[in-house]
């Protein structure tokens, strides 16, 4: 995935308050935090998978639970956020 020249992968996951690392005790909203990033396209499916040390089922289960709590009904995202990962580019 091509970021924007103008914005580097640390401040999307600072804009995103995301963590830096998989060193953290992923809460619900912090998980909702990777999957509505990875929806924005402010970091890459791939990016998500290889900072977070995430499976692709894990990221499955936290985003069907995001979803599922009403998470894709809305914002930056415009109600896309129901594409599969596997849609999101691995680069």
């Amino acid at each position: 995935m091509a970021y924007p020249r103008d914005v580097s992968i640390a401040e999307a996951i600072k804009r995103y308050g995301l963590p830096r690392n998989h060193r953290v005790h992923w809460s619900k909203a912090r998980k909702d935090d990777v999957v509505r990033a990875v929806h924005d396209q402010a970091i890459s499916f791939h990016e998500a998978r290889t900072r977070y040390l995430l499976s692709r089922s894990e990221f499955e289960q936290w985003e069907a639970d995001y979803i599922a709590s009403g998470g894709a009904s809305g914002g930056a995202s415009g109600g896309n956020a129901a594409s599969e990962p596997g849609r999101m580019q691995e680069a």
